[in-house]
Formats: structure tokens, C-alpha cells, sequence
């Protein structure tokens, strides 16, 4: 319990001198700003704030106090405005407080944006695709370089490259990720596919078949060496059959997730392969042949 209340009186009672670090790069030591006059911040880019854990906060502020105070920036009226902390405020009306434990920073419109942006990255229940937008506002609207962005929030350029590189998925699948209907992982190797058809189709198998990322990596892995192995014969040759045959041709790759052969003479008589690279891409096929017989 001695630990508890010690957490209580803020970080000044566990580490000597972090009131004034903290009032250094703030400008401002703790005060004690009436909650009355503190409004949300403008450019907050967090939408929603669960119930269930705000009262589980407000409990444990009326039990302990706020550990860490907000941050806030003093307007031309008298009024402050939240940088960072939101949550926290929202808590504390809740937990019935009339002030609250505030550094306060001088910061433009932009500074807030990006400061906000940046808070809202580091909590943990962010999806992936809440902070690959975060990302991108950041580059967008505070004209941050990749680099500098990573520098900012602490990842590597390459882990902020990957995130950004999920807004190019459809929408369907991006709700998927947001959803938790498929993991980053599974994102991460669907994005390597530059046909949306086939990216929403074996999308569509991940959720039927309950696929693992690894398995989704075989899939497109195949997937991607069969499209650059494939070369016509002459770029201004005629097609072999008409124009509703191809589209079929493509269909139909896309349905098997292979490199369908499929060969038609003039008086229309031909045949159509589906080719298998192991026993399990067999079974895989044969199950899809199961399902259209059923």
C-alpha cells in the first residue's frame, strides 16, 4: 500500500528532480488548473472514449489521484485547452474533481496537432489503422518527413513505412484490421498484391478458413512469383481467344489463386489446367472443387 500512495503524490515522490525536468520542457510547473475552465482539445484526433474504462479510471483517480498531470496550453481568454491528457480530464469530472494537476505549454495550432497526434500513438489499444492515419496527419497536415516522423514517435523509418503502406488496402479490409478480424500480419502480406480483387478475395478465405499470416505469406508469395514469371510471348500479339474468355482467364486465376493453363482453338474446343506445387496446394484446390460441388 506504501507504494500506492506514493504513486499518488506524482512522479516528484519516486524521482528526485522530475517535477523540474518536467516544468523545464514545459515551461511551467505543476498547477492546479480549475476544471471549469479547461475545454477539449480542437485538433484531438480520438473519436471515442470507452465508458467502461473512463469509470475505471475515475475510480481509481478518487482512489490515488492523477499520477500524471495533463498538459494543457492557456488561451488569449483565460480558457486552457487540452495538448495531451484528454482521458485523464474526462475521468476526473467523472471522479467528481474540481481542479487538476496541469503543466502548462505555449504551442500554435500546429504544435497542437502534432503533439496530440503524437500522444494519441503511444497508447496501447490503438489499431493499426488508427495509427497509420495518425501517421499520415502528421506527415500531411504538419509536413513531417518519414524520417522525422520516426525520430518523433520512437520507430524505426521501415516500421512507420509499413503502417502507412496499409491505407493503400481496401476499405473492406482496413475495417477487417480495425475489426480485428485479421491481424497486422495478415495486412502486412496482403498489401505485397497490387490487384484489390484478389487482395478482397483472399481476404475473404482468411476470415472462411481462419488462415495464419504464414499461411497467408505462402499464398501470396505463389501469388506474386507467378505473376512475375509470367511473360507474353509477343507484346502485339492477338489474344489466343476472345475478350470474355480472358476475363475468364483472370477469373479464374484469381478463384484457384494460381496460374490457371487454359487453351482454346479456333473452333473453340480446349481444355483448362490447374497446376499444384505440394500435396497441401492439392488439398487446397480440391477443397475449392468441393465447395463448388456441394
Amino acid at each position: 500500500m506504501a507504494k500506492k500512495k506514493a504513486l499518488g503524490r506524482g512522479l516528484g515522490a519516486l524521482i528526485d528532480g522530475a517535477d523540474e525536468y518536467f516544468a523545464k520542457e514545459t515551461g511551467s510547473a505543476i498547477n492546479e488548473i480549475e476544471i471549469s475552465k479547461i475545454i477539449a482539445n480542437p485538433f484531438q484526433p480520438r473519436t471515442k472514449f470507452d465508458e467502461e474504462t473512463l469509470n475505471e479510471l475515475a475510480a481509481s483517480i478518487k482512489e490515488i489521484g492523477i499520477i500524471q498531470p495533463i498538459t494543457l496550453r492557456k488561451t488569449d481568454t483565460g480558457i486552457y485547452q487540452v495538448i495531451a491528457g484528454e482521458r485523464r480530464l474526462r475521468a476526473s469530472r467523472i471522479a467528481g474533481l474540481t481542479t487538476i494537476p496541469s503543466y502548462i505549454r505555449t504551442a500554435d495550432d500546429e504544435g497542437m496537432l502534432e503533439m496530440a497526434l503524437i500522444e494519441n500513438i503511444q497508447r496501447e489499444d490503438l489499431d493499426a489503422i488508427e495509427i497509420a492515419h495518425s501517421y499520415q496527419r502528421l506527415i500531411d497536415e504538419c509536413k513531417l518527413t518519414q524520417e522525422t516522423l520516426s525520430d518523433r514517435v520512437g520507430k524505426k523509418r521501415s516500421t512507420v513505412a509499413n503502417y502507412l503502406r496499409l491505407l493503400k488496402l481496401p476499405a473492406k479490409i482496413q475495417k477487417g484490421i480495425v475489426d480485428k478480424n485479421i491481424t497486422m500480419g495478415h495486412a502486412r502480406a496482403l498489401v505485397n498484391i497490387q490487384d484489390s480483387e484478389m487482395q478482397l478475395m483472399i481476404f475473404d478465405e482468411i476470415i472462411k478458413n481462419e488462415f495464419s499470416v504464414r499461411r497467408v505469406e505462402e499464398i501470396v508469395r505463389k501469388y506474386t512469383e507467378d505473376q512475375t514469371s509470367f511473360q507474353p510471348e509477343e507484346k502485339a500479339k492477338p489474344p489466343k481467344f476472345p475478350t470474355e474468355y480472358q476475363d475468364l482467364y483472370h477469373h479464374l486465376n484469381r478463384y484457384f489463386q494460381s496460374k490457371i493453363d487454359f487453351k482454346m482453338d479456333q473452333t473453340g474446343k480446349g481444355r483448362i489446367t490447374i497446376p499444384f506445387s505440394s500435396t497441401k496446394d492439392l488439398e487446397r484446390i480440391l477443397g475449392i472443387l468441393d465447395k463448388l460441388d456441394a
